[in-house]
């Protein structure tokens, strides 16, 4: 039987878990796999994004899971090239008809993408796929305060979430509290930190012997514990299990003290600074 995950309640009323899954580059028939098999282990909040490519392959999961439609929350994302309001809203239909599904439970503006400053006619057509009823919830990703400060100021409307770069080495610590501080949820993209020696680390290995746990599991329960949703991504059921299994203990001050002093002032791992970075 797949485990409870503890749920949060989104500024618009909508609940997801606090742990959600990856599915970057999980694609074809091995990604509906792959997909499925997380699904089957407990995870109920599933992340693409219509750059990802993926959308079919995770509407086949849904499709092909025993878990009912309702319990789960299928997020996509949309790409930097579409934030004129039109292509906006037809993105957002074309992202149902690729994946089958009838409506998202959270959809998100993928890069504020600064320099063509479309985002606020973007974030127009989002409110209005809600109304429409094709999401549920909609947010954003990678924003900066002054970013969201314009999308409240010009439409009264502040995102349900703010999925932004965030793991060990780059904790965002002001960027946190700020969105908490204005009702929205953080969301951790490469919560583990793809691409760096992060899960070779000697502080995280210490406390992981000391729990008895994985540096990945350390990792999460410290997103888990800071307030954030990570959204790990994995392709070995073995590894979705273990990922999950971050409920059963917890971290002392001192030792998230400790995962805090790793943080680096521009802790990026590919340079993806939302101030100036395009997506395309």
């Amino acid at each position: 039987m797949a485990r409870q995950i503890p749920e949060i309640t989104l500024n618009d009323g909508l609940t997801i878990p606090v742990i959600g899954f990856g599915t970057y580059k999980l694609k074809g028939a091995a990604g509906v796999n792959q997909i499925t098999s997380a699904i089957d282990v407990g995870y109920r909040l599933l992340d693409s994004a219509f750059n990802y490519e993926n959308e079919g392959t995770l509407g086949t999961a849904v499709k092909r899971s025993s878990v009912p439609r309702e319990q789960l929350r299928v997020t996509s994302k949309l790409p930097g090239r579409h934030h004129h309001y039109q292509e906006a809203l037809i993105t957002i239909q074309e992202s149902l008809y690729r994946a089958q599904l009838d409506y998202y439970d959270l959809y998100l503006i993928h890069w504020p993408n600064p320099k063509e400053d479309l985002y606020v006619e973007a974030w127009h057509a989002l409110i209005e796929a809600q109304k429409w009823g094709l999401v549920r919830s909609i947010g954003v990703c990678n924003f900066l305060p002054e970013h969201i400060e314009r999308l409240e100021r010009e439409t009264g409307i502040l995102p349900s979430v703010n999925q932004i770069e965030l793991h060990p080495y780059f904790s965002q610590e002001n960027q946190r509290n700020w969105n908490k501080a204005h009702g929205i949820v953080t969301e951790s993209w490469s919560p583990l930190g793809r691409s760096s020696n992060l899960l070779e680390n000697s502080t995280i290995q210490e406390i992981a012997q000391v729990h008895h746990k994985s540096i990945p599991q350390i990792i999460l329960r410290w997103h888990y514990q800071i307030g954030a949703v990570p959204i790990p991504k994995s392709s070995s059921t073995t590894r979705q299990n273990e990922n999950l299994t971050v409920f059963d203990f917890e971290l002392s001050p001192q030792e998230m003290e400790m995962i805090g002093d790793l943080t680096e002032a521009d802790g990026r791992l590919a340079d993806q600074d939302p101030a100036v970075y395009q997506e395309f």
